[in-house]
């Protein structure tokens, strides 16, 4: 699976996801550090890659867009430390099945998952 790591997460997530076989990059590993979350987000839509942040206007914009993906795993959870985030993401991956997560919003926090499927309509 493919991952793209947004700027408010560590790169650290990059290197573990790769660490298990999976293909990640850091925005700042692609010289998007001060890109425009609509950049990043058309690139992650070229690349097929989840979006991994912190950033709430990745949801926004996903959701706007009407899109079935990618898929996009939001930290809700505060501060948070490099490890706390890191754990997070192994819990994301353990518990959402790989199928899955290329279409849908991950929000995970200290306490549980919440998981919508993409597209998101909104109610009429």
């Amino acid at each position: 699976m493919r991952f793209l790591v947004d700027q408010p997460v560590s790169p650290m997530l990059a290197q573990w996801l790769r660490s298990v076989g999976h293909e990640a990059f850091h925005v700042r590993e692609r010289g998007l550090s001060r890109a425009a979350d609509e950049d990043i987000f058309a690139v992650a839509v070229a690349e097929n890659a989840v979006v991994v942040t912190a950033d709430l206007d990745f949801s926004r914009i996903l959701v706007l867009s009407g899109r079935t993906g990618p898929g996009l795993i939001l930290f809700r959870a505060g501060n948070l430390s490099d490890d706390q985030m890191l754990a997070l993401l192994k819990i994301v991956l353990e518990q959402v099945e790989p199928e899955r997560l290329p279409h849908s919003i991950v929000v995970a926090d200290r306490t549980m998952l919440r998981i919508a499927s993409l597209p998101i309509r909104p109610d009429v």
